[in-house]
């Protein structure tokens, strides 16, 4: 049986990842729940967003292109609420938070979920 990945990202959310990493180098995501940042996936330079015993990985995304994995971390409180979802990390136009690496480049990371039995 294939193991469907718990997060994934879309073709643009990759080309974006690999602009964003040649510019900051290795990265890191990290999915909250709160109100500031309108529950949106935010992205890092790795190991700038301090992760620990309230935060749960959930993958470590492979981008062609990169020569590290991008983790991608979620507040352990959220992923009690989206235990049962698979996660795609895709990218719109429009500002996003002004603590994401995007902010500048006029777009913004977004979650969309689908649920899973």
């Amino acid at each position: 049986m294939d193991v469907v990945p718990r997060v994934t990202l879309t073709p643009a959310a990759a080309d974006l990842v690999r602009l964003l990493r040649a510019a900051h180098g290795p990265l890191m995501f990290h999915q909250s729940g709160g109100c500031c940042d309108g529950s949106a996936p935010m992205c890092y330079p790795a190991g700038e967003f301090r992760t620990g015993g309230s935060d749960v990985l959930l993958a470590e995304l492979e981008v062609e292109g990169v020569d590290e994995p991008v983790t991608f971390w979620m507040s352990k409180s959220q992923y009690e609420l989206w235990s049962h979802t698979r996660l795609t990390v895709d990218v719109v136009p429009g500002r996003g938070s002004g603590f994401s690496l995007e902010a500048p480049e006029g777009v913004r990371f977004l979650i969309r979920s689908h649920l899973v039995g």
